[in-house]
Parts: structure tokens; C-alpha cells; sequence
């Protein structure tokens, strides 16, 4: 009797710390469902921001006034998401510019001060999606280490065997009968790894000027591309 009691209390125990495995990883599951619905927000601004790179670069012209630019800009780097988007022939415009001037290099100089202003101002909304992302990202991953810590899952598959498992869903997620081997490869399998931003392919934002350090430099960038290529520039006024 004393020995059916013992025996009835220790499946309890281990039965409660299974739900308890279950219900904590599913808790976590749904935090790192919501931290990668998150990163696609905020891949999409860092989509729409480039864009906004994009059609700066469109107002270069030509690749010696575009290097001008990115020095400007102090952008070194080549290959990353952010240039990927210097390469694009026509950038769709996010909002339509309304510039007025009395004459075309006028035009042009505003337009490109315009657009590096909207550039400036969307980078730094970006930065601060990307900054929240990043707070998301560290208490996540702070759940995940308390998870490792708490749950010893090599324990508590040594014991499954024992357990007449009622759950489905403890099925599913540990499974039973399980060699030593196949242990082991459960629990590699069901490591939960932290979270980094460059799997949740999310780019870090540019650090650029502000608009009213560079305002002289990208005015005169406006009036040299207009003396070296006035025909192209009175297209792209015309649109």
C-alpha cells in the first residue's frame, strides 16, 4: 500500500514536470512566433527606407556623381541589403515630391536636398523599429536561457518510459520509448537556439548626416550633376 502510494506521488511529480516542459516551451514557441512576426515588420520599413535610398541614387545619374553621393553619405560598404537598392532603375515613390523653383538647377537642388530629408527622417523611424526589435530580441532570448536552465531535458527523457502518457501533444513534442541514442538526438533536436538578427534577416540602419550638416555638399552635388548632365536631369524634372 505504502509502496502504491510512494509510486503514485513520483508519477505525479513527474507528470507535472512534463505539462510543466510542455506548457513553458509552448509559451516560448508563441514569443518567438510574435519576435518573428515582428522582424517582417520591420524588414518591410527597412524595404520601404532603401527605397528611399534608391531614388537618391536615381538623382546621381551617372556612377562617378552616385560615388560622390555615398561619400556624402559616408556608405562604404558594397554587397549589403542597403546598396542592393542603388541599382534599381526607377525606385517607386513612397509620397510624390512638390518642388517649386524658378529655375530647373533650382528645381534639381531642391529636390535632391527633398529626398535626402526623407531618407534622413525614414532611416531614423526605421532605427527605432530596429532598436525595438533588437529589446524584443535580448528578452526572448533571456526566456530561452531561463527555459535551458529550468528544464533539464535529458532528465526528464530518461524518465518518459515510465509515464503512460495521456497528452497528445507530449507525444508529439517528447515523444517515449526512446533508446539512449535516440535520446540523445531528441535532445539536440529540441535545443531551442537564441535568437540572432541575422537570422531574422533584419539589416542594421544606416548611421547618416544630418540633413543640415550635408546641405551645402549635397547642393553642390545638385549643381554639378545639372552642368554635367543637363539633359537627364530635365527628364527626370518632367515626371
Amino acid at each position: 500500500m505504502q509502496d502504491d502510494l510512494v509510486a503514485g506521488l513520483t508519477r505525479q511529480v513527474k507528470e507535472e514536470v512534463v505539462e510543466n516542459y510542455v506548457r513553458e516551451r509552448r509559451l516560448l514557441e508563441l514569443q518567438m512566433e510574435h519576435l518573428r512576426d515582428l522582424a517582417r515588420q520591420t524588414h518591410s520599413r527597412a524595404s520601404a527606407t532603401g527605397k528611399r535610398l534608391g531614388q537618391l541614387a536615381r538623382l546621381a545619374v551617372c556612377p562617378e556623381m552616385l560615388e560622390k553621393m555615398l561619400g556624402i553619405l559616408d556608405v562604404k560598404e558594397k554587397g549589403c541589403f542597403w546598396t542592393g537598392f542603388l541599382d534599381e532603375a526607377d525606385p517607386v515613390e513612397a509620397e510624390p515630391f512638390e518642388v517649386r523653383a524658378l529655375t530647373r538647377r533650382g528645381k534639381f537642388r531642391k529636390l535632391v536636398l527633398q529626398s535626402y530629408a526623407r531618407l534622413s527622417r525614414d532611416m531614423n523611424e526605421y532605427r527605432k523599429d530596429y532598436d525595438e526589435l533588437v529589446s524584443e530580441c535580448g528578452a526572448v532570448n533571456a526566456n530561452i536561457a531561463a527555459f535551458g536552465r529550468n528544464f533539464d531535458l535529458l532528465s526528464i527523457l530518461n524518465f518518459l518510459r515510465s509515464l503512460d502518457m495521456q497528452a497528445l501533444e507530449m507525444k508529439k513534442i517528447l515523444g517515449d520509448n526512446f533508446t539512449a541514442r535516440e535520446m540523445a538526438e531528441l535532445d539536440k533536436n529540441l535545443y531551442i537556439r537564441p535568437v540572432t538578427l541575422d537570422r531574422l534577416g533584419v539589416p542594421v540602419p544606416i548611421n547618416l548626416p544630418d540633413p543640415r550638416a550635408v546641405e551645402t555638399a549635397f547642393s553642390e552635388l545638385a549643381d554639378e550633376v545639372y552642368r554635367k548632365h543637363c539633359r537627364e536631369v530635365a527628364e527626370i524634372l518632367s515626371r
